[in-house]
């Protein structure tokens, strides 16, 4: 039994949100318009793991990063691939707001990348190893800090998740090292945006919101280890847009080129 990991490592959590991602996607093509139905429901229940997950492995990334010049690269590059094929798989518009909706008219990504640069920005001058500060410093003072990550959730807010997305990975990082404060730090946010969702998007889509909280029952078992599966590092960012791609094929064949959210 010697040498057998025990919990989920990274890569088995990341194939987690893979699988919960696609099972929500699948139902947003099935069940277009989040209907009050039990198995639409469900399933994107099942999708709510997703966002969390990469929330907190952005986190983790950010943490163990030692080029944070080319992690903030990689992810804008990836935002920005993603973007077409998230509009291409949900029949969105590709120049965001050109339908006069505010919410949700790019992917994810976009948000996740702004909110690496948060972290940058907030915590880019604190020793991150012990004594080692391996980000170099960038000498913000406090109220540069605040200026910028306002900026920062204007420029998300257009996102799937909006700017929630850059303040959840925010107050995680805050309280890494504590995973029930970062699910309560998570979960003020969480809350904040199901309940816009709720009034101003639908209904439904605000209440299935709140069921991110499902996420602290993998992560519980995160034994702190990335897993012997190197390539996985790199499989969420062929298969993200990928299979937004397939999505939006199915979408054409079914529907024809009509909007699948909301």
């Amino acid at each position: 039994m010697n040498g057998i990991e025990k919990g989920l490592n990274a890569n088995h959590l990341k194939l987690l949100a893979i699988v919960a991602m696609t099972v929500d996607h699948i139902a947003d093509l099935l069940f277009p318009g989040f209907p009050a139905e039990p198995l639409p429901v469900l399933l994107h229940i099942i999708g709510r793991l997703t966002a969390p997950i990469m929330w907190f492995f952005l986190c983790e990334g950010f943490f163990y990063t030692k080029n944070i010049k080319k992690y903030m690269i990689r992810m804008f590059c990836f935002a920005a691939i993603s973007h077409f094929a998230y509009c291409f798989a949900f029949g969105i518009p590709y120049l965001p707001y050109s339908t006069g909706n505010i919410l949700n008219q790019t992917s994810v990504i976009w948000a996740l990348a702004w909110a690496l640069a948060a972290l940058w920005i907030i915590h880019g001058d604190e020793n991150i190893h012990g004594n080692e500060n391996i980000h170099g410093k960038h000498n913000l003072k406090q109220w540069q800090k605040y200026v910028m990550l306002t900026l920062i959730c204007l420029i998300s807010f257009s996102a799937d998740w909006s700017c929630i997305a850059v303040m959840a990975v925010v107050a995680m990082y805050s309280n890494r090292g504590s995973l029930p404060k970062q699910m309560r730090a998570m979960m003020m946010w969480v809350l904040i945006y199901a309940v816009i969702s709720f009034f101003c998007v639908n209904k439904v889509y605000g209440l299935i919101t709140l069921f991110a909280f499902l996420v602290c029952f993998p992560l519980r078992h995160y034994n702190g280890q990335r897993g012997k599966a190197g390539w996985m590092k790199w499989l969420f960012y062929v298969y993200y847009p990928a299979h937004l791609i397939v999505i939006g094929i199915f979408r054409l064949v079914m529907y024809g080129n009509l909007p699948l959210l909301f």
